[in-house]
């Protein structure tokens, strides 16, 4: 079953490192803050770091499993476990998933260095709320600005992937990841100290049970499947890469821990300050790009403190897009039997020309619509609301119905080296919970349990 010569991650810090990179990304730190916000506060953070541990946590041992037992990319790893039959269609989902989601997520990236350019050259000094508002609008509905700097991330990217698994994904994770962490504590620390902040911290920590609804809980379950990269293909990748004597169990705590301490700190940074300066903390997707840099404006040394917060937020993108890529990359270059550098310019290429549109269908092409979503919204709203949640349901049908337990127990074990206190509970959970949560999910992304609430 597995490939004995297959490139691994070089030591054990590598393995989490990369695999936080994985998991953190602007999940964490730019959409967590604002799903918190509209979701009350303390509420959604309870439920959703529930949800982590019940329900991501136990997803993610199952990619991994899948990835390092297989020993392939996403797409092979079900033609490996499951030859001649219909699963394989669950890594052809998480593939082309990691390249959609690449292909507008490249876009959003691309504005953090364009924002980085901006605190750099001082063009952020003295602006009002609504001249960030109309910067930001004018700035994302060009055609050249956007493209070029989506064009710039992409290229840094290309560029370790390229190097390979352990020479670039890796290498590039130890030097990122503490940097991000680096920043984010500055920027936590210098948020903890504006007036006000008890106000910031009490929203975000104290207890009220009472916000914690149906829609409160979907919205976090969700959450942590967008946070934790589930069911799009980069954690079997990853696994794929992990040694035998890896511990499938810790890594995937491990990472959940990081995870959520990142998530958490996010909010430390964010909620302090918006208290602090009177803005509201339902402010949305903008808060990145239009609130906080407002705020930022307003203290001392303001441009300093935006340029940090905009390098924190493309490190963060980086991370995931070096592991979205290599989903695609590690796909064409296994299935195609082409090499590796070749595998990345041919995703690059197309990561490139798919991000144009997407950029573009803010401005001129904003009339081009698919089910009457524009371009971007229509590679979010397929690949966040259909593609990743079916991929993670039907990844825990798979390992829960077809998979050996015996099989699955040992390689979990490392071949009975190392205690899984749990796994019943753990097998029961994938076969028969997790399922029904993720359609749960799936089911409120789309619409349905409003609907339903409706007829009821």
């Amino acid at each position: 079953m597995a490939e004995t010569n297959r490139v691994t991650f070089g030591s054990k810090l590598g393995v989490i490192l990369a695999t936080v990179g994985c998991a953190v990304g602007l999940g964490s730190i730019w959409r967590f803050p604002y799903m918190v916000g509209e979701n009350g506060g303390f509420a959604f953070l309870l439920v959703f770091m529930v949800c982590t541990i019940f329900l991501g946590l136990p997803i993610m041992i199952t990619e991994f499993f899948i990835g390092r037992h297989s020993r392939s990319n996403a797409a092979g790893a079900f033609k490996k476990l499951a030859p001649g039959s219909r699963w394989s269609i669950i890594g052809y989902n998480g593939v082309l998933a990691a390249f959609l989601i690449l292909g507008f997520y490249s876009v959003v990236s691309g504005w953090t260095l364009e924002y980085i350019w901006q605190a750099l050259s001082g063009s952020l000094d003295g602006k009002s709320t609504a001249d960030f508002t109309q910067d930001f609008e004018t700035f994302s509905s060009g055609v050249w600005r956007p493209i070029f700097w989506t064009i710039v991330f992409v290229a840094l990217t290309h560029y370790i992937i390229a190097a390979g698994v352990e020479k670039g994904i890796e290498r590039a994770s130890k030097i990122m990841m503490p940097a991000l962490f680096f920043i984010l504590i500055a920027l936590c620390i210098r948020s903890v100290t504006l007036p006000g902040v008890e106000q910031g911290l009490a929203f975000l920590f104290e207890p009220d049970f009472e916000k914690i609804t149906s829609s409160v809980i979907l919205s976090a379950m969700g959450q942590t499947f967008f946070s934790m990269s589930i069911g799009m293909g980069c954690l079997i990748t990853y696994g794929s890469y992990f040694g035998k004597d890896t511990n499938l169990q810790v890594t995937a705590l491990e990472v959940i821990v990081i995870n959520t301490l990142v998530a958490l700190l996010a909010g430390v940074m964010v909620f302090p300050a918006v208290f602090s300066f009177g803005i509201e903390p339902t402010a949305g997707p903008e808060l990145v790009f239009i609130t906080l840099p407002n705020i930022f404006e307003q203290l001392p040394f303001g441009s300093a403190w935006s340029f940090v917060f905009f390098i924190l937020l493309a490190l963060a993108a980086l991370t995931s897009t070096i592991s979205l890529h290599e989903v695609a990359t590690a796909y064409i270059h296994e299935e195609y039997h082409t090499t590796r550098g070749r595998a990345a310019w041919i995703v690059s290429i197309g990561v490139v020309i798919l991000g144009t549109l997407a950029s573009l269908s803010f401005g001129v092409l904003k009339d081009w619509t698919i089910g009457g979503l524009t371009i971007f919204n229509a590679l979010d709203y397929i690949t966040a609301k259909i593609m990743m949640p079916l991929g993670g349901m039907f990844i825990c049908i798979f390992v829960g119905r077809r998979i050996d337990k015996k099989i699955l127990k040992a390689e979990l074990t490392n071949e009975g080296t190392i205690p899984f206190y749990f796994f019943n509970t753990y097998a029961f959970f994938i076969k028969y919970i997790a399922p029904v949560g993720i359609g749960l999910i799936f089911l409120n992304e789309l619409g349905l349990i409003d609907l339903i609430r409706t007829w009821l």
